[in-house]
């Protein structure tokens, strides 16, 4: 498929030794590990008519029927706050269920209530939860969180809407949220991090507000606790991009600028972290306790010689099995461009949001791979 030549990278003995034993292939460049879902759909998905694809970062499969939730961005190709064209100044519906099988769409809501999606989660109940990232022009939308019925009846807004901040009510860039097994609700906050490279931006981003942190709350809305902040030690972060929970019910954090993945109890202490994952973007974890990890950032400037594509492996080793391929992009030279967001269903196909980096080499703003 691809027509460039793929440059091997060696493993660091320092940090990979155990990564590299445990396995045959690169888990960093991807060759030799074997590619489980060859069988590439671009531009998958239906998308109403008039309608111009926009970029994405969150898929998520609905637990009871099967079928596949996910959004766009409302036509906006680029991201966050000041673009000319996102979901406050074009109020379409950003919000779709997918029929798995044939992309049709089964539902489509949440016009005029955004401004930037970013997260997505479909509970065990039905229902659908939506992260707003970045406030609109007027500061009456953005930051906040939204609960949605599968019919798109607006159930719950957690946070000010359109107001940043670092208090237990209030939100400052919300990446990402997920209900945990009790019911209680997750929202990992904070996106500025991964841009801070020395301890000095780090210092003066957590002295000026930014955060980097995950604040749970009760099943009711209500504030429970938060932990984290911007910073390179166990239990910090440097944008906690996405969360997942695992069968043993532990909570899996995407800490993107840091280059891992850290597990956490439901308390928020700090277990372990996973490090063959690569510059991670977006994590789903299957029934079975295989981690699907995309990288969509990986890049000659930020993570040089880390391909881009779709990670596969156990939850129980820091080691990759599976490597989904990325798209080329000749300013990515051998590392290529993936989405941001993953998901995989009954079936093993697995579904990916393309961002802003993957949207226009992808072709549309969903990818589906299949196992055949």
């Amino acid at each position: 498929m691809f027509s460039k030549k793929i440059i091997l990278v060696a493993l660091s003995p320092a940090l990979f030794s155990g990564f590299a034993s445990a396995q045959s292939g690169n888990g960093i460049s991807g060759v030799g590990i074997p590619n489980p879902n060859p069988v590439v759909t671009q531009n998958w998905g239906e998308l109403p008519a008039g309608r111009e694809w926009g970029s994405t970062a969150g898929v998520d499969i609905d637990p009871t029927d099967g079928h596949v939730w996910a959004y766009e961005r409302c036509g906006a190709s680029s991201f966050g706050g000041g673009v000319p064209i996102n979901c406050d100044t074009n109020p379409v519906d950003p919000i779709f269920k997918f029929d798995r099988s044939t992309g049709a769409v089964l539902a489509n809501f949440g016009g005029g209530l955004m401004q930037t999606p970013h997260g997505i989660h479909a509970d065990s109940e039905g229902n659908v939860w939506v992260t707003d990232f970045a406030a609109n022009a007027d500061g009456t939308k953005g930051h906040q969180v939204h609960k949605f019925s599968s019919d798109g009846d607006l159930l719950m807004s957690l946070g000010t809407p359109g107001q940043a901040g670092d208090s237990p009510g209030q939100f400052n860039q919300p990446n990402d949220v997920i209900v945990g097994p009790d019911g209680s609700i997750y929202v990992s906050d904070g996106h500025n991090g991964q841009g801070m490279t020395t301890n000095q931006a780090m210092e003066e981003g957590r002295d000026t507000g930014d955060t980097a942190r995950i604040m749970k709350f009760a099943p009711d809305g209500s504030f429970v606790k938060q932990w984290g902040q911007i910073g390179v030690r166990h239990g910090e972060f440097r944008t906690p991009h996405a969360m997942e929970f695992d069968s043993k019910g532990r909570l899996w954090v995407a800490d993107r600028g840091n280059h891992r993945l850290e597990i956490f109890d439901q308390d928020g202490n700090y277990l372990e972290s996973r490090y063959a994952f690569g510059r991670i973007s977006g994590i789903f974890i299957t029934n079975n306790d295989l981690i699907y990890a995309i990288d969509s950032e990986s890049s000659p400037t930020n993570h040089v010689g880390w391909r881009n594509g779709v990670r596969i492996g156990h939850i129980d080793e820091d080691r990759v099995t599976g490597f989904i391929p990325p798209f080329e992009r000749p300013d990515r030279v051998y590392q290529g461009t993936a989405g941001e967001g993953v998901a995989v269903d009954a079936s093993g196909d697995v579904y990916a949001a393309e961002g802003p980096n993957s949207l226009s080499w992808a072709g549309g703003a969903f990818t589906k791979y299949s196992t055949r």
